[in-house]
């Protein structure tokens, strides 16, 4: 199938790089994408984020709802005082 496409210069960019590094034709390079794109699952790259410990808990975790609407309520009051 002839179609047009638009690209942003950022899949441009990297589309050329893989034209370079493999040695294929803009349309094999743009097809492959397509095609590893809409192929890949949602689990395509595994991730890893680091996780870090903050320490002990300062506030009682089973009183965490009860403070966080706590804390909202003031933040509305103070919201209606100012006019907003």
């Amino acid at each position: 199938m002839r179609t047009t496409i638009t690209l942003t210069p950022e899949a441009e960019t990297l589309l050329r790089r893989r034209m370079l590094s493999r040695g294929l034709s803009f349309k094999d390079a743009v097809n492959g994408a397509i095609v590893a794109g809409l192929t890949a699952g949602p689990h395509a790259e595994s991730v890893s984020t680091p996780t870090f410990d903050m320490g002990a808990t300062k506030v009682p975790l089973e009183r965490a709802l009860q403070l966080a609407g706590e804390l909202e309520d003031e933040e509305l009051l103070r919201k209606r005082v100012l006019g907003k």
